[in-house]
């Protein structure tokens, strides 16, 4: 008799730690992350281009810029975008009419992201974003001017 109220007991109690462990949520499944993408126009004019309305970027854009070995004296906000991508799901977002960024979440804390100039791939790299972290990415535009990518995770 005290086998089967042991075998009972033991299955009870692995019944009890199972529905236990379903109720915490696993850390590889996070839910969906919420970004901000902007897309930054660097140059050493004091103006944007006759007829944009790009505004400076603001402060904490500012500061990451000023912390990188970049040689443009301004930088303007050309386009400001928020998203979300779901857990392990590539998600592409339009910037302007000739770039996009395809995001991709491999956990709760690491995206890849690739940026698509003109059709084909520019740039495409991996790296941890947490929340409130910046991430940005740079390329070569004309007239010795550039534009980057600056990747904001809000939540």
């Amino acid at each position: 008799m005290r086998a089967k109220q042991g075998t009972a007991g033991a299955l009870v109690g692995v019944c009890a730690a199972l529905v236990l462990l379903a109720a915490v949520p696993a850390k590889g499944f996070a839910g969906e992350m919420k970004l901000e993408a902007q897309l930054v126009w660097g140059t050493d004019d004091s103006k944007p281009p006759e007829g944009k309305d790009y505004k400076p970027v603001e402060a904490a854009i500012q500061k990451k810029i000023k912390d990188l070995p970049l040689k443009w004296k301004n930088y303007f906000e050309v386009k400001r975008t928020e998203f979300k991508i779901a857990p392990a799901a590539a998600t592409k977002i339009p910037i302007s009419e000739k770039c996009s960024l395809t995001v991709q979440s491999h956990n709760d804390s690491v995206v890849e992201v690739s940026w698509i100039g003109k059709g084909r791939e520019v740039l495409k790299r991996t790296q941890s974003l947490s929340k409130g972290e910046i991430l940005i990415l740079g390329g070569n535009a004309p007239n010795a001017t550039a534009y980057l990518m600056v990747l904001r995770r809000i939540e």
